[in-house]
């Protein structure tokens, strides 16, 4: 077999591996922390679906929510802010391609970066979700970071 064949046939078959790269999962998740001395309660919401094929985002919606005893912090992000994903060695990167005109389109007015990257890891059953994306939370730093078997639907807060 020539050099040429086994390449072809080699890249053939990474990208074959590469596309069947799928993800179809949704995520309901829920947690009550104490946050310090005083016992101010906090309470982290996350609700998602995300359907990946490859570098196709078919489907990607996410809510995730910090409540506190008088007032909730939010950040959500879908499929409408215009979204691009990339395949890592791990799973996925999700990013905006234009975080700046995502942001003003929701109508936030404070300066939070341009800045929005989720990185979907998987390791078997367990999908961790580590979300650097502050362009798309009002008042809040950032979407929580989690850990979520997909098989039970069990969820960890970072």
């Amino acid at each position: 077999m020539s050099l040429k064949i086994f390449l072809g046939a080699a890249m053939c078959l990474i990208c074959g591996t590469l596309s069947a790269q799928t993800l179809n999962t949704h995520i309901a998740c829920a947690q009550t922390l104490q946050e310090d001395a005083d016992g101010e309660r906090l309470i982290y919401s996350d609700q998602a679906r995300m359907q990946l094929n490859g570098t196709q985002i078919t489907e990607f919606q996410w809510e995730s929510s910090v409540f506190r005893s008088n007032r909730g912090h939010e950040c959500s992000i879908d499929t409408e802010d215009g979204l691009e994903a990339e395949l890592t060695d791990k799973g996925w990167r999700i990013r905006l391609k234009n975080a700046q005109s995502a942001r003003q389109k929701r109508g936030y007015d404070v300066e939070r970066g341009s800045q929005c990257s989720i990185r979907l890891e998987r390791e078997g059953d367990t999908l961790h979700v580590k979300p650097t994306c502050s362009a798309l939370c009002g008042s809040r730093r950032n979407f929580s970071e989690l850990t979520v078997n997909t098989k039970t639907g069990l969820c960890t807060y970072e």
